[in-house]
């Protein structure tokens, strides 16, 4: 697993953390609720939870932009 030697970090608990923060994100959970502790790792779950917010507000937003979704 690569690892690097002067900040101490996996790749993959970086890998991890990004996924968790996209899940999190994805499931309505608030970003203040990071669990992690350590700026890098923290950034990368943060970076997760943005993307999933992200493609959230894109979607809310096609859907808006949708002629179809508002006939009722």
């Amino acid at each position: 697993m690569a690892r690097d030697i002067k900040l101490g970090w996996e790749v993959e608990a970086l890998n991890k953390a990004y996924r968790q923060g996209y899940m999190a994100a994805s499931m309505g959970m608030d970003k203040a609720r990071c669990p992690y502790r350590g700026d890098v790792v923290i950034a990368a779950w943060e970076a997760g939870w943005d993307d999933a917010d992200q493609v959230a507000q894109e979607k809310r937003a096609m859907q808006d932009n949708d002629l179809f979704s508002r006939i009722a």
